[in-house]
């Protein structure tokens, strides 16, 4: 049974990363902590790591099918690079109570400007 909630949480988070051009660790990380019952931190750590691979795949089918604006992909890369590399660093020294309430504000806020 765990094997098809490891499965199915990887195709959702798949699904959302593809549909969305990311948003796969919204669906990974909720569903690891539930469905998995991996702690808050592992779950934001395995999240980004399956990110990766999950979103140069994503990114090799926009490249092939859409029109990219690369004067835009390589500032914000190289902001994501850096913001990527300090919010791993944090993510040890942040409480489990603190990081879900901040997931839940980053998710809320998301979904508000999305409706808005």
């Amino acid at each position: 049974m765990k094997n098809l909630a490891v499965i199915l949480t990887g195709l959702f988070s798949g699904f959302a990363n593809g549909l969305f051009g990311s948003g796969g660790g919204t669906v990974a990380v909720p569903a690891m902590e539930k469905f998995l019952h991996i702690s808050t931190h592992k779950s934001h750590a395995t999240a980004i790591a399956f990110i990766l691979p999950l979103s140069a795949v994503s990114a090799a089918i926009y490249i092939f099918r859409t029109e990219i604006p690369w004067n835009i992909v390589l500032p914000v890369c190289i902001g994501s690079i850096s913001g990527g590399i300090i919010g791993a660093k944090y993510l040890k020294k942040i409480p489990s109570k603190h990081l879900h309430k901040m997931f839940a504000i980053f998710m809320l806020t998301a979904a508000l400007r999305m409706i808005l």
